[in-house]
């Protein structure tokens, strides 16, 4: 078992995190994810460990809205900033070693060690730990990205015409290994795109039950008029609507940037 790779950490010292969520696809992600959020988590004031959660931003959320939440990172930079919210706890940590007790928590959130862990060993050990410390019937909640995101990243801001691009994008959609030599951070770094089913299999693997895999932003980032769409309350609400009544459908998950895998732990 590695650490988190060095180039990882560096990434993350230099990319603005806090702000990810803020343009109008990634306010699309954000509204997404919190509305399946509210669908899946128990009711507050049940106890959240939000692991990989960066500088805090759900768990901040839940938080207000009357959960317990405990947040680890391996980016000291994101835990110093997800300290200033108010969560029971932050700490800089693993999700593969976990320092907290047995069934300790309700829910987990692993929004992003799965997408920065390229050996399956690692994302399973991840998976492990989160399942050691829920209870019985506890909820995860696993972000992936998907095999095919870089592709259509790539054509949609033209990505493609760089060699340099073409030759990460030919990784990804080989074996899903997302490797950025070219220092560029437009490129993103080193990172894990998953298959949807691969998702799945691997929250099974880990022994959870009634896993689902689905669509984050869907198809939503195609429209052409998300930001004039943002700023329509109506308009907004149709985009999320008809989302939600795809986030299912096997035949788009791919063409989702974002997956977001749930499962349970078995009651006793």
């Amino acid at each position: 078992m590695e650490d988190v790779p060095p180039e990882v950490i560096a990434h993350y010292e230099r990319f603005d995190e806090a702000s990810r969520l803020t343009d109008a696809e990634g306010f699309l992600e954000w509204d997404r994810t919190i509305d399946i959020l509210s669908r899946h988590l128990p009711p507050p004031p049940a106890r959240i460990l939000d692991v990989g959660g960066g500088p805090g931003r759900y768990a901040h959320h839940l938080a207000r809205n009357g959960y317990r939440v405990d947040l680890i990172d391996p980016v000291l930079r994101h835990v110093d900033r997800a300290r200033r919210g108010p969560l029971a706890g932050a700490e800089v940590g693993d999700a593969r070693r976990l320092d907290h007790a047995d069934r300790a928590f309700d829910a987990v959130l692993l929004m992003g060690p799965l997408y920065h862990l390229q050996d399956r060993a690692d994302r399973l050990q991840a998976l492990a730990e989160a399942r050691r410390v829920l209870r019985p019937g506890g909820v995860v909640a696993a972000a992936g990205i998907s095999r095919y995101a870089s592709a259509l990243d790539g054509l949609d801001r033209g990505l493609v015409d760089d060699p340099r691009f073409r030759d990460i994008l030919a990784g990804d959609l080989r074996d899903g290994l997302h490797e950025n030599p070219t220092g560029d951070i437009e490129y993103f770094t080193t990172a894990y795109l998953h298959h949807p089913d691969e998702l799945h299999a691997e929250l099974e693997t880990a022994g959870f039950t009634g896993v689902a895999v689905l669509a984050v932003e869907g198809v939503g980032w195609v429209a052409g008029d998300l930001e004039l769409r943002r700023r329509d309350p109506e308009r907004w609400r149709i985009l999320l609507d008809l989302l939600r009544s795809l986030e299912r459908e096997p035949s788009l998950l791919g063409a989702s940037p974002h997956l977001l895998a749930l499962g349970t732990v078995e009651e006793i």
